[in-house]
């Protein structure tokens, strides 16, 4: 399952002209770069989260919910706001990247800012933005695949390892996770501020 083409399809048809414009970047190749960072940064941290059993089930419990895919049914609608689900859960991205990210929020997006040369005012509106299509991809492909909790996490983890081989701004968020410096991401998730966030994004209010 390439969940990187699945998502990158979503920005087709004038939707990655539209980000660009919502954004203030005003350059298609730019977001189109910039949303790909954006992807592999939300990716890696729900991976992540989903690590474990608990993560794992928490996070199949929110795609069920919340997350089902239904938002790509119509991407452009949502980016001009035009079109809008019911489940207001599913489009809440300031609430998605709280809980995904927690306390590292600001920290993350500093990485990520200055890694794709944007300034963190247009980089926060787009991962706002891209939060619930990338939730929705992650939703749409946990029902292609037919996979339970534990499977999928296993999916996320592979497809994780992809992006982050290689990757710069993987070894950056990594680190900025790994607060004791011992590897394990992990343990400083589950152990620190950001305890709640399985709860919050995985099971509780948005």
């Amino acid at each position: 399952m390439n969940l990187t083409e699945l998502f990158q399809s979503q920005l087709s048809g004038g939707v990655l002209e539209q980000l660009s414009e919502k954004t203030g970047i005003n350059n298609t190749e730019k977001t189109s770069s910039a949303a790909n960072a954006v992807f592999s940064t939300m990716l890696g941290a729900i991976s992540k989260n989903a690590s474990t059993p608990e993560g794992a089930e928490s996070l199949a419990g929110a795609l069920d919910r919340d997350h089902d895919g239904s938002i790509l049914n119509d991407v452009m609608g949502y980016i001009t706001g035009s079109s809008q689900p019911d489940n207001t859960s599913t489009t809440n991205g300031a609430g998605i990247l709280s809980h995904v990210l927690g306390d590292k929020q600001e920290e993350v997006m500093n990485a990520v800012s200055n890694a794709t040369n944007l300034d963190s005012g247009k980089l926060s509106s787009m991962m706002t933005t891209l939060a619930p299509i990338i939730m929705g991809v992650l939703g749409k492909a946990k029902q292609e695949s037919g996979a339970d909790a534990g499977g999928f996490s296993n999916i996320l983890g592979s497809v994780f390892g992809a992006h982050a081989d290689g990757n710069p701004l993987m070894n950056i968020v990594t680190s900025i996770f790994d607060k004791n410096g011992d590897g394990n991401v992990m343990d400083d998730i589950i152990g620190g501020k950001m305890g709640d966030m399985i709860g919050g994004l995985f099971g509780g209010k948005k």
